[in-house]
């Protein structure tokens, strides 16, 4: 019996019968309840990511264009129920879900996308009170963002109306529902901020009638938050009923339950604002009245004085005091000129006692006696200092300390000249004499010292040798003599001991 041949079969084509086996055996499309993990969105748009329950998991992929229609973000974690097909990538070998579909277990998918939205601006803080301005308590002009068509824009009109009719309004008509409504909403917000400087619009109401979620959903976007959070116009939301709670109405700087309730908020009832005018109006009426009784009553009191029944009763009373007080400053001079009077009396009284001519005389011939004593005095002084003087000057004649050095200078020449003529031993005892008298000789020389680095200091003013820092004043020139006959002549400009 033949052996039975079996095929073979390359990879590609097993992928590919496995393929067509799986389209064939399951549904073309199902629903797949799981748990998302391992999300990745590549760069092109294109989802990757698993779904597992407590024992397996699918890989599964949804394409750019399924991916840009999800309302809420996908995260590894979240319940989804996920509607689309399986088939095998053939190049890997192994069978993928495509998602067509993706919804949120248990919650809808537009509420799921509401949370994160709420959840992500209020971690950025668009929803903080600090950013809120306030609504000008009475605004001229308003501003109203709305569609033309619906009924929320007659709701805000006439309750702005009703309450303060002296209010300009402005429509801005853009949609408030469908593809595109958001963008358009963000884009008029930022258009009429732009143009405030001529439009003057004092507050912005942003808002339209009840609906589903999906109607209210423009109000929801993120362009339509940031639009309404950098405006510089105080925006008020009024976005569908009471029960319904939007993006914009967390972001703005005022929210109303309902179009009509956005006029009230954005008013003040003019009933109310007369009403207070009104009772400002009596309260300031009788304060007038009661400031014009207490004026009158102190206008009747003035004029009872004394001042009005008799004017020049000030004058009369202002003359009387000057004449009192010029008799008491005539009679204190009075008192003090007799004071002093009296005083320079008793003075000249004990003058004419002390007798001042008879001292003048005593004292003018005292001073002669003295001074007559003091020019002896002088002249005996100047006696025996002249004395003095002329007996140094006897000693330093009889001295001639520069004759006595001549004398001896020629009598060394003479013993040079004896010691040249003698010989031998002769010449050795006079050449050794010779030395000693020449040393005596230079010992009495006064200009020998000068050859050792001395030198000799004359004050000019008084001809006197400078011994000592008291021997001249600031100012004096000094005559410094050095050897070789050489001369230095300086002024004095410091002193010290």
């Amino acid at each position: 019996m033949a052996k039975r041949q079996i095929r073979t079969y390359t990879v590609s084509e097993v992928n590919t019968l496995i393929r067509v086996a799986l389209e064939e055996c399951l549904p073309g499309r199902m629903i797949v309840a799981g748990e998302i993990t391992d999300w990745r969105r590549h760069h092109s748009g294109h989802c990757y990511f698993c779904l597992k329950d407590g024992d397996s998991q699918l890989p599964c992929v949804m394409w750019a264009g399924s991916a840009r229609g999800l309302k809420f973000a996908p995260e590894n974690g979240l319940a989804v129920l996920t509607t689309g097909h399986i088939e095998v990538y053939v190049p890997q070998g192994r069978y993928q879900f495509y998602a067509d579909k993706l919804e949120p277990a248990g919650v809808g998918a537009l509420q799921l996308a509401f949370e994160q939205m709420v959840r992500r601006l209020r971690a950025e803080g668009l929803f903080d009170d600090a950013h809120k301005k306030p609504i000008p308590p009475y605004p001229m002009r308003i501003g109203i963002a709305t569609s033309e068509s619906g009924a929320a824009l007659w709701d805000i009109a006439d309750s702005i109306y009703n309450r303060w009719p002296c209010a300009r309004m402005f429509l801005y008509a853009v949609p408030v529902q469908g593809a595109g409504a958001a963008d358009r909403i963000a884009a008029a917000i930022k258009a009429i901020n732009r143009r405030n400087r001529s439009l003057r619009l004092d507050v912005l109401i942003v808002g339209r009638g009840g609906g589903s979620l999906e109607d209210l959903w423009a109000f929801n976007e993120e362009a339509v938050a940031r639009a309404i959070y950098d405006s510089d116009i105080p925006v008020i939301s009024a976005v569908g009923h009471e029960v319904d709670v939007t993006i914009a109405d967390l972001v703005a700087d005022a929210r109303a339950s309902t179009p009509t309730n956005a006029g009230v908020i954005a008013v003040p009832d003019g009933a109310e604002v007369l009403g207070r005018l009104e009772e400002t109006r009596r309260r300031l009426a009788a304060d007038l009245r009661k400031r014009t009784d207490l004026y009158g009553h102190r206008l009747a009191t003035i004029q009872a004085s004394a001042v009005f029944r008799n004017p020049r009763w000030i004058v009369n009373n202002a003359a009387q005091m000057v004449d009192d007080r010029s008799m008491r400053l005539a009679d204190a001079a009075r008192g003090l000129f007799g004071g002093l009077r009296g005083r320079l009396e008793r003075m000249q009284r004990s003058v004419a006692r002390i007798e001042p001519h008879r001292m003048l005389g005593q004292r003018h011939v005292r001073m002669h006696e003295l001074a007559g004593r003091l020019n002896e005095a002088a002249r005996g002084r100047l006696s025996d200092l002249r004395d003095r003087l002329e007996r140094i000057q006897q000693l330093v004649a009889r001295a001639e300390p520069h004759r006595l050095v001549g004398s001896k200078r020629v009598q060394l020449q003479e013993l040079t000249t004896l010691l040249q003529t003698n010989a031998g031993g002769v010449l050795t005892e006079k050449r050794l004499i010779l030395t000693a008298m020449q040393n005596r000789l230079e010992a009495l020389d006064p200009r020998g010292v000068l050859k050792r680095g001395y030198s000799i200091t004359r004050n000019m003013r008084t001809s006197r040798v400078v011994m000592h820092p008291a021997d001249v004043a600031l100012g004096d020139e000094i005559l410094t003599e050095l050897t070789r006959h050489g001369q230095i002549v300086s002024k004095v400009k410091k002193v010290s001991e």
